[in-house]
């Protein structure tokens, strides 16, 4: 059997505020959410066992006497009186489980409940995408009552033993069965099967242990995250019930369209335009990026079409320090509504080339050899 003191690290004396933060202290690092390992879980039950009972004045006075770990009397007498069953902590519960097989409630139900999981939506640039962001956001969420700790009870109070089953959560009532009449358990009317009751209750929280507030959130955007990602925030959704632990926050990224940029995969792709002459005689031109301005070189009888490759300067690989490229697409622009004087000097500019004005050539179609594989299987 184990000792409910030193499974929450008090002492024998704690006062019942020692015990309630040396229970919120275990269950915040064994909740199956932080550790989920089976260890972990089944000393989360020997905790929260412990502070059911100890936390109820009743039940901790029944435990100091008699040792029965659910915190009953037992019955009179002790030992004398039931000493082929060994310990004076033998009640009616395990009485009753001997006749009916067990299987029935065991103890009153905890009024710690874990908070529900949340979920919010959070637009970045693609820029904070590429580089990573921190952002801080106002969430609207259940926080814990600091009037009452969350416990649920007005100041100087605190949840009284049940009076109508005793601090059981449970009541036993006849009940007729194909097998004649037999007992039946049910949870307390009264209590609501928690085996306390809450006579004043918090005038801030209303008994729930918890408050809606407005909180300012930060949290970190990873480099290289994708539109439609979602993060994970453990602990940082709403307060549970009358002090449980915390629910999860999740967050979905929404990536919002750049004026400039288009991402591709690990590349960020854009387009310049330069002047007719430019790409003829090529050029440099100034472009702003995400990492400042950068010098673009444009080589001589540039093509619309032409890619000029800057590397290192895409999107950050998730969960690395390694950037793709930025592409830049040449776009060369044809000027329209040439004067007299510019047409002139055009004409004569084909002329020198050679170039016939009313001549196209067909241009031939590159094909590899996935192209060539699928015009077979057609």
């Amino acid at each position: 059997m184990s000792d409910h003191y030193s499974t929450l690290g008090v002492s024998k004396d704690a006062s019942p505020e020692e015990i309630k933060k040396a229970y919120r202290k275990k269950a915040r690092q064994l909740h199956p959410d932080v550790n989920p390992s089976e260890e972990a879980a089944e000393e989360f039950k020997r905790v929260t066992l412990a502070y059911e009972v100890l936390s109820d004045n009743e039940k901790r006075r029944n435990y100091d006497a008699t040792g029965d770990e659910q915190g009953r009397a037992g019955f009179p007498g002790g030992a004398g009186g039931f000493g082929g069953f060994g310990s004076g902590s033998f009640g009616f519960q395990d009485l009753f489980d001997m006749f009916t097989g067990g299987g029935g409630q065991s103890g009153p139900a905890s009024r710690v409940r874990q908070g529900q999981d949340a979920l919010i939506n959070v637009s970045i640039s693609l820029k904070d995408a590429v580089f990573g962001v921190e952002k801080t956001v106002e969430l609207n969420t259940a926080v814990t009552c600091k009037s009452c700790e969350g416990e649920g009870t007005a100041p100087g109070t605190h949840p009284e033993t049940c009076e109508t089953c005793h601090g059981q959560g449970f009541m036993q009532r006849r009940v007729q069965s194909i097998l004649g009449t037999v007992m039946q358990q049910v949870e307390c009317p009264s209590c609501q099967g928690y085996g306390t009751v809450i006579k004043h209750r918090c005038p801030e929280c209303h008994g729930q242990g918890r408050v809606g507030e407005k909180l300012p959130l930060t949290f970190t955007v990873p480099a290289g995250v994708n539109d439609g990602a979602r993060i994970r925030l453990r602990g940082k959704g709403e307060a549970g019930l009358n002090g449980g632990p915390n629910g999860d926050l999740y967050i979905d990224l929404n990536v919002k369209r750049d004026k400039y940029f288009v991402r591709d995969g690990d590349n960020l792709t854009t387009t310049v335009n330069i002047p007719m002459v430019a790409a003829v005689l090529g050029t440099t031109v100034p472009l702003e990026t995400f990492d400042g301005v950068q010098e673009i070189t444009i080589p001589e009888g540039a093509q619309s079409g032409d890619i000029v490759t800057l590397n290192g300067l895409g999107v950050t690989r998730l969960h690395s320090d390694k950037r793709g490229d930025l592409q830049v697409r040449i776009q060369v622009t044809t000027p329209t509504n040439v004067n007299s004087e510019q047409r002139e000097l055009l004409q004569k500019f084909a002329e020198l080339r050679g170039e016939d004005l009313h001549e196209g050539t067909h241009v031939k179609q590159k094909h590899g050899l996935f192209s060539r594989l699928k015009d077979q299987f057609k």
